[in-house]
């Protein structure tokens, strides 16, 4: 299945090539869990500090383990961020 991702800040890195700046459509297994996403592009738990599906937020742990994401999905992460 077809998702987006959009990665900001220091985990853009982490993006694969494409030609938007933050969002790729990438394919994935059917049924993937959040968890599963995070750990399938290497960032670390503690550095997917804000995570969106579709806009709304996804606690860690159990929420983000439990969430499968479906067709058309949009998944934002941003690292911690600080400063003022």
């Amino acid at each position: 299945m077809n998702i987006n991702i959009e990665f900001y800040a220091s985990l853009m890195k982490y993006l694969p090539p494409g030609k938007s700046r933050f969002r790729r459509e990438v394919k994935v297994d059917d049924g993937i869990t959040l968890s599963r996403l995070i750990e399938q592009y290497n960032i670390a738990e503690d550095q997917a500090h804000l995570v969106l599906v579709n806009g709304l937020f996804v606690n860690c742990g159990a929420d983000r383990d439990n969430r499968a994401l479906v067709e058309g999905d949009v998944v934002s992460i941003w690292p911690p961020v600080a400063g003022g």
